[in-house]
């Protein structure tokens, strides 16, 4: 091994690689005296916010005046805070009171048509039973069911004949029609009925599934109508929006527009559209009445028909105009008061017609010894009986009639809104008590007469109109004409069928309407004048047409003893008094 002299290099020829070495900055911290001085990089760069100190308060007596709160009272220990109850008491009833203003807001803002399919899908199903044997109108039920089905005797059948009638049932409640248009010169190949009431439609469909297992194996004309039924409100909501109305074919550019009135189809569309009382709770408003008659121009096809019945303006107009004027001569205060045996016409002997509406609160004239039913609307009837503590008259049970074709649940037999009834004035008790505290509106008529609503009737039904309309905000016309003609609402109540609230439908101003969506009018008749139609268009040389009264014979309205009432008429007078309120149409597709 060499030595270690001979390989190593001198000592002074070596460079050691070395890391360099980094010398940290030299920072003097300053000390607490000459802070200023030497600034420290951590340290603040700005200088700290003077404090401001408070503006002196204003020298005074009160050492509280100035404060921008007074101070806080301290509670003493071991005892709550005191609480001002007054204060308390006032912001709740404050709280209640805005509470009942926006309940009374929401129930506002509910359409009349909404309070009445409220009203629909609470009412129950009596069942053809009832009403063919308990039911105090049976007479006026049958009646309207006959009215009904004479309609649909005269105008169903198209001009043109088709394979398939399609027929739409606007409003069609619980189906009860459905028996009807089973026995129309041509049976429907397709029936659509609509409904706003989702319970009515719900029975609908029961009704026709009970029919068809009824009528399984037998049918009477070898034809099976379909039925299909739909929750639809048919006069907010375009029918465009029902799958089965669409697919038979719906127009949706019916009804004025572009200066033009647009006609009905030519192929598709239904042949008749029917609406069986329920085209007044359109004329709530323009809005409502113009989109029911959209959808029923835009469903019928050129040369269909639109057929229905509803109350007649024409009654109630003459009605209020008579109790308006006589307001102003002092005869029948409010219509209420009893007549004088002078303006009751005593001794006179007239037919009754139902364009003549009745007295107010009365009860019609008894029948002559013979039978005839000479009562006259025109004259005052007699002070009504004793009514029940609610106000509502107890209505006497007429005869029972058999309606063979008693499967009508006929659309006025809605449920009660007594809810937005007037109140009866609340008398005294005889014991010395106070008697309780009146409703607002009841305590007002009270002290005003010239405040109560107008109203007229029996005691099978009655009409009440408040003084002044809300919807319109101007008072009841004393001319009985209504302009505007929508928001005139009444509120009309028949025994065990109807009480809730309904509009008024000027016809003159439904006509004119009617033109505007291409509704030619083809026929319009009181109840009374087609009822009357089974003598004037006698076809038997006996003065009576067979068809129509063997129909309202097999209805439960006729006798086959023509000796018994009017000519064998099983109506009672005071039913007879309640049809008059209404009146039949049919309009023609141009």
């Amino acid at each position: 091994m060499p030595p270690a002299a001979a390989t190593d290099p001198p000592a002074s020829n070596v460079t050691e690689r070395r890391q360099p070495i980094k010398r940290k900055r030299e920072t003097t911290r300053p000390s607490a005296n000459s802070g200023k001085n030497t600034p420290n990089a951590y340290s603040r760069r700005s200088p700290p916010r003077e404090r401001r100190s408070p503006p002196p308060r204003e020298a005074d007596n009160d050492d509280n005046e100035g404060d921008r709160s007074p101070p806080r009272k301290l509670k003493r220990p071991g005892a709550g805070a005191r609480v001002n109850r007054e204060a308390i008491e006032a912001a709740r009833k404050r709280r209640e009171e805005e509470e009942a203003k926006a309940l009374g807001e929401r129930a506002a803002a509910v359409t009349g048509v909404e309070q009445v399919a409220n009203h629909y899908n609470a009412v129950p199903e009596r069942g053809r039973e009832w009403r063919r044997t308990d039911s105090a109108i049976k007479g006026l039920r049958s009646l309207n069911n006959w009215v009904k089905s004479t309609l649909i005797q005269k105008f169903s059948r198209p001009d043109v004949p088709v394979q398939q009638l399609c027929v739409l049932d606007m409003a069609c409640g619980k189906g009860g029609d459905l028996g009807k248009w089973e026995k129309a010169p041509q049976v429907p190949g397709l029936y659509v009925g609509c409904d706003i009431a989702e319970v009515s439609i719900e029975q609908a469909r029961e009704r026709y599934a009970e029919t068809l297992r009824r009528n399984q194996g037998r049918h009477r004309r070898g034809v099976q109508m379909r039925a299909e039924f739909y929750v639809q409100d048919t006069f907010g909501r375009p029918l465009a929006e029902v799958p089965t109305i669409r697919q038979v074919g719906f127009n949706p550019n019916a009804g004025p527009g572009g200066g033009i009135i647009q006609g009905g189809m030519m192929t598709g569309g239904f042949d008749v559209v029917s609406m069986m009382f329920a085209l007044h709770y359109s004329f709530e408003s323009e809005v409502l009445a113009r989109g029911m008659l959209k959808n029923v121009a835009g469903s019928l096809k050129k040369g269909g028909r639109f057929l229905g019945v509803m109350p007649n303006s024409d009654v109630i107009s003459a009605m209020v105009k008579k109790l308006l004027q006589k307001e102003v001569t002092g005869k029948t205060p409010n219509g209420n008061a009893s007549a004088t045996p002078e303006e009751k016409g005593e001794g006179e002997e007239e037919d009754w017609d139902p364009e003549k509406p009745a007295e107010a609160e009365g009860n019609v004239p008894a029948a002559n010894e013979d039978g005839e039913d000479d009562w006259d609307p025109e004259k005052p009837s007699e002070p009504p009986p004793a009514t029940a503590s609610n106000g509502t008259a107890v209505a006497d049970d007429p005869n029972n009639n058999n309606n063979e074709e008693g499967n009508d649940d006929w659309d006025p037999e809605k449920p009660s809104e007594s809810a937005t009834t007037e109140a009866a004035p609340v008398e005294a008790p005889t014991n010395g008590t106070p008697a309780p505290q009146q409703p607002p509106a009841a305590a007002t008529a009270a002290a005003d007469p010239s405040l109560a609503p107008l109203e007229w009737g029996n005691q099978l039904y009655s009409v009440r109109f408040p003084r002044h309309q809300p919807l319109t905000n101007r008072p009841l016309p004393r001319d009985g004409i209504f302009r505007p003609p929508y928001g005139w609402r009444y509120h009309y109540k028949l025994a065990e069928a109807v009480d809730v609230p309904e509009y008024v439908v000027p016809w003159e101003g439904f006509r004119a309407l009617a033109e505007d969506y291409g509704l030619e009018l083809m026929y319009r008749k009181g109840f009374k004048e087609i009822l009357d139609e089974i003598w004037e268009e006698g076809d038997d040389g006996g003065g009576m047409n067979r068809e129509l009264g063997m129909l309202a014979e097999r209805m439960g309205v006729l006798s086959r003893d023509r000796s018994q009432g009017r000519q064998g008429l099983l109506v009672g007078k005071e039913e007879m008094e309640a049809v008059g309120f209404y009146h039949g149409f049919c309009f023609y597709k141009i």
